[in-house]
């Protein structure tokens, strides 16, 4: 059965008019998220980590049965809500929350497997996060992680934190971060 061409035409010509409304209704650079420029943003800040005492801020929540209770066990799971602080001092301005987990995810003890969304609660940020995910090791001068995403002000974020620990003991963990924060 043989179609008529003045039949094909129209319907020819409604659906490529179709095809164009839509390519120009969903093209991603005419939405608001893609078409504003990247920029990068460069934050200093400490973290503040409680691991003992009544008001912990950092927790062994699980072991493999029949294994320590102990940070460096291969399996310890750890969860975290620290204290971002603007500066070392524990009286120095809250500026957000580094809430997350880490799993100890070496045989040796030495390596986490760490995943932190740094939830900022104070300032041009507020209500904005960041998230990281690496590899920590524990003997590490200098710890890079990288930045997977974000919301807020750091909607689709990208890139990464470099980070050193300043103090450990008597239950308290204090580490500087600068985070490189590329974002729309």
């Amino acid at each position: 059965m043989a179609y008529s061409s003045s039949f094909m035409l129209p319907l020819l010509l409604l659906l490529l008019l179709s095809l164009s409304l839509y390519a120009t209704i969903a093209t991603p650079s005419d939405h608001e998220h893609f078409a504003r420029k990247e920029k990068m943003t460069h934050l200093h800040f400490y973290f503040h980590e409680m691991y003992s005492g009544p008001n912990a801020t950092g927790l062994v929540v699980a072991v493999p049965p029949g294994k320590n209770s102990s940070i460096d066990t291969f399996g310890a799971l750890i969860v975290i809500d620290d204290m971002l602080r603007e500066g070392p001092e524990r009286s120095s301005k809250l500026i957000g929350r580094a809430q997350g987990l880490s799993a100890q995810a070496s045989l040796d003890g030495t390596a986490l497997l760490t995943a932190i969304n740094f939830v900022f609660t104070e300032g041009e940020y507020n209500g904005s996060t960041v998230v990281i995910l690496g590899k920590t090791v524990s003997s590490a001068l200098t710890i890079e992680h990288t930045i997977v995403g974000g919301s807020g002000r750091f909607r689709m974020a990208r890139g990464y934190t470099v980070s050193k620990v300043i103090s450990w003991g008597g239950g308290c963990f204090l580490m500087e971060f600068d985070a490189y924060i590329i974002h729309h």
